[in-house]
């Protein structure tokens, strides 16, 4: 009888051991084209940046320190980081300002314009984000459609620095990484009940009382993991700073493709790459910790 009853036993235990398994399993795909395609680059990246470098000698084959210290302690590296901080930040706040108003309104619409207008929210992110900056420089450029619509309206008499300036790298990424503030914020209004807002509007609350009160602390999930897409993608860019920005308004991005292909210090360019990318993960983290502990029950 025991051993009918170990036989009987064995494919059980054996289907609940794949069962434990097979999750890992079929993941071994996606996790291989990840650390190849992914992991591997940057380890590489970050041996690289533990390499020297010289104009003559060019990259040796030591391992030091060297690079991280000269990032560090040079204000002119110190100056960038801030700047790409600084631009991150102004351009997380205006398409939270922006986008999150776009989006509930986008919500209250009724069928077909919601769809309509959605739709044209979207459509930028199907065209390139090189055609779409080069669109706005054509507008903000000294000749530009913004300012000879101010000059010809008396406004101004002279045109208005839009171009190489971070105003102008402000408004380029806002527009640009719109769409993924808009989204965030859509996925949360759909969790929140309209019955809510008519219960707070029957008990005698103005609407500006139900946006603060009832809308805004429901839907602040989705403005908060909308701003750390937006300031990731941010200050990561390339494109648009290194366009509306131009030569003389370098960013993290930019100024780790200059050190790789102008002056060809690819170990001080794989810093750069390095300490801005430990820069985001340690911020998005932080924030992604700080939202999680903050709307816990929205989460659950």
């Amino acid at each position: 009888m025991s051993a009918v009853a170990a036989t009987q036993g064995r494919p059980a235990t054996t289907l609940r051991v794949r069962g434990t398994y097979a999750p890992y399993l079929l993941s071994l795909p996606a996790l291989a084209v990840m650390g190849v395609l992914l992991l591997v680059p940057l380890a590489m990246t970050l041996v690289l940046s533990l390499h020297s470098f010289g104009m003559y000698t060019g990259i040796s084959s030591d391992y030091v320190l060297a690079n991280y210290v000269d990032v560090f302690t040079d204000p002119y590296f110190g100056e960038i980081f801030l700047r790409t901080l600084r631009i991150s930040l102004c351009t997380t706040l205006l398409a939270a300002v922006l986008g999150a108003p776009e989006a509930y309104i986008l919500h209250r619409m009724s069928s077909p314009w919601r769809s309509i207008f959605l739709l044209v929210m979207l459509g930028p992110l199907l065209i390139s984000v090189i055609a779409r900056t080069l669109g706005w420089a054509m507008l903000l450029g000294a000749t530009g459609v913004v300012n000879q619509t101010l000059i010809a309206l008396g406004l101004i008499q002279t045109p208005v620095e839009f171009m190489y300036t971070e105003t102008g790298v402000v408004v380029a990424l806002a527009h640009v990484l719109m769409p993924f503030m808009v989204i965030s914020v859509w996925a949360a209004l759909q969790k929140l009940d309209p019955q809510v807002e008519n219960a707070a509007v029957s008990l005698g609350a103005g609407h500006a009382t139900v946006l603060r009160r009832v809308v805004l602390p429901q839907i602040m999930p989705g403005i908060l993991s909308g701003s750390i897409i937006v300031f990731a993608l941010a200050a990561s860019s390339f494109a648009t700073p290194s366009i509306i920005g131009g030569r003389r308004l370098k960013v993290a991005a930019t100024l780790a493709y200059d050190e790789f292909l102008s002056t060809l210090n690819w170990p001080l360019g794989a810093t750069i790459a390095v300490l801005l990318l430990a820069a985001n993960i340690v911020i998005i983290v932080g924030c992604n910790r700080l939202v999680e502990r903050r709307y816990q029950q929205v989460f659950q």
